[in-house]
């Protein structure tokens, strides 16, 4: 099992956040940590601090991400897809996996923060809608990174006359699309049928069985390989402030499944809590699984 960083906190001031990021990115690789991640909003979340704290775009920051790294796996967790048209979107994953040299992941989903939309301005439809857009986008997506087929797509919310998209990925034979969110009708569903990763919110091991359960029963009604979808968790539970109290904390996910726990990086000098706290133990994890 393998252990990934997401970035959620930038109070460093505006100074510090490049250099603070790249100190960041550079202590996780070192690590041995797979996966790092950024937020898609434009304003800070009120549990953590609210939209008057900074926030900053995530392709841009990983694209800086992948100038500071060379081998760890970048994405958002995740992109609403309110955000960017999704022809749009397919073209911002396409160059960051090019750039980093096929590191990207799509992360995406439905989108929830609606005061962020009301204030910029985008549009938030119903969710009903929003689920409906999901699919599309994933439809769209896929039809750009196929190199043999560069027609239009027609679909009740977004219409495309070309599919085109160069350069092409490096990624082969696409970015890996990573769908996040833990709803059982809907989401695990556009992960059976669509995604090469799901991205569960959960704050321990204990809630992992029944969504993984929900999941394979989706894979069998689609006809899907249920082991190829990579199982990944982002652990919103308390963790120990130290290397051994967190990894007797995550180990559980390993006997379940789980490819890779996401943990937040708390606020503050955060290449200094991954040295700390992530670099001794994430080759002990790995070897759970």
């Amino acid at each position: 099992m393998r252990l990934g960083v997401h970035i959620n906190r930038f109070n460093q001031g505006a100074a510090r956040l490049g250099p603070e990021l790249a100190a960041a990115g550079a202590a996780a690789e070192a690590a041995g940590v797979g996966w790092l991640s950024v937020m898609d909003h434009f304003f800070q979340m009120e549990h953590n601090g609210g939209a008057e704290d900074p926030m900053l775009e995530s392709y841009t920051t990983l694209g800086f991400l992948a100038a500071h790294t060379s081998t760890i796996r970048l994405g958002a967790l995740v992109t609403g897809v309110t955000y960017r048209h999704p022809g749009l979107l397919a073209k911002n994953v396409t160059t960051l996996d090019v750039l980093s040299g096929g590191r990207a992941t799509l992360g995406i989903g439905a989108a929830w923060y609606e005061r962020e939309h009301r204030g910029l301005g985008v549009p938030f439809p119903p969710l009903g809608e929003r689920f409906e857009r999901l699919e599309e986008a994933l439809r769209i997506c896929l039809r750009m990174w196929d190199p043999a087929d560069n027609g239009p797509f027609e679909g009740e919310h977004y219409r495309l006359a070309e599919t085109l998209c160069e350069p092409a990925p490096v990624s082969a034979p696409h970015p890996e699309i990573m769908i996040g969110g833990n709803g059982e009708q809907k989401t695990l569903r556009l992960v059976a049928r669509y995604a090469d990763a799901c991205n569960l919110l959960l704050t321990s091991p204990a809630e992992v069985p029944h969504k993984l359960d929900v999941l394979r029963r989706h894979c069998d009604d689609l006809g899907r390989d249920y082991d190829a979808i990579r199982k990944t968790v982002v652990h919103l539970g308390d963790l120990p402030d130290d290397a051994d109290g967190c990894a007797e904390a995550l180990e559980g996910y390993a006997d379940l499944g789980v490819e890779t726990v996401i943990l937040r990086s708390p606020d503050g000098d955060q290449a200094a809590w991954i040295e700390r706290v992530l670099a001794p133990i994430t080759g002990r994890l790995a070897e759970l699984g």
